[in-house]
């Protein structure tokens, strides 16, 4: 059975309770990794006869996900790539506040999460280096072949109040919102004093009444919101953070992308602060 196939008989509704972060995730597990189909509690085994049972699964649990899924965002990379050498730079920059680097090198320059962008007709380069994560790729591409829309309005929404967004709550919450506050709990001079090399600007007197504030200009025309909120021991209130995104953001990236967004900034920011 392929994944397709298997990921019928899930709720498909990317709710997180098999450990995955979404039912084609689970599937591929499932069908090409040799996970247990009963991680998901939705899932009715019996449904598949012996094809799943004890003894016959794949020996290459994650890897070999990671292998299927990793083949598929390559094909999808080659795909934008090839889409986006249509695209005539020179007009596009403005709607997406890039600059243009002129004829002679055709490229877009932006930045991203306080890193120096190029992307070209041929490829993408972060820092001057070819990108190891296809799925930065696949981010930045994505960016260019939205297009723009109206700028950014600054009015901050979280991501429950953008449309079909009910399967990435989780998501958002688990690996950004969550690995944020609880690596920073604690340590909050640590999460403003490193901030800045993501591009983010603390605010002096955020209005909410949190432990800090950021302005993150994650794209030209994506920017973040972060509240962080520290712990506090003695009335047992663990450390928290929340993410905000502009009323607009969807005019620039979809769900899929943002979420990956805002891993990509929590990644990014424990990074440096060990």
């Amino acid at each position: 059975m392929q994944p397709l196939e298997f990921i019928k008989f899930t709720p498909r509704t990317n709710c997180g309770e098999c450990g995955y972060a979404a039912c084609l995730a689970f599937a591929a597990a499932v069908t090409k990794g040799g996970e247990n189909p009963r991680k998901c509690p939705y899932v009715d085994p019996s449904q598949f006869g012996d094809e799943f049972s004890s003894g016959k699964h794949g020996k290459d649990g994650l890897e070999g996900v990671g292998k299927l899924l990793d083949d598929k965002d390559v094909e999808l990379v080659a795909y934008l790539k090839r889409k986006t050498s249509q695209i005539d730079f020179a007009t596009a920059a403005e709607a997406i506040g890039c600059t243009w680097s002129g004829p002679e090198k055709d490229c877009l320059l932006l930045q991203y999460f306080g890193r120096d962008v190029e992307i070209s007709h041929d490829g993408i380069l972060i820092d001057g280096k070819d990108v190891e994560d296809p799925r930065d790729q696949i981010l930045l591409y994505n960016y260019v072949h939205f297009a723009g829309g109206d700028k950014p309005t600054q009015e901050w929404i979280g991501m429950e109040s953008l449309p079909n967004s009910i399967s990435k709550i989780r998501t958002l919450r688990v690996y950004c919102e969550e690995r944020i506050a609880e690596f920073f709990a604690g340590k909050t001079d640590l999460l403003k004093k490193i901030a800045p090399q993501l591009g983010a600007e603390a605010l002096k007197n955020p209005e909410q009444s949190c432990s800090a504030a950021f302005f993150i200009p994650a794209l030209p025309r994506l920017p973040l919101f972060v509240l962080f909120w520290d712990e506090e021991k003695e009335d047992g209130f663990p450390a928290k953070v929340k993410v905000l995104f502009d009323q607009k953001v969807l005019d620039f990236l979809d769900i899929e992308s943002l979420v990956f967004v805002c891993e990509r900034m929590a990644e990014r920011w424990v990074e440096l602060g060990k």
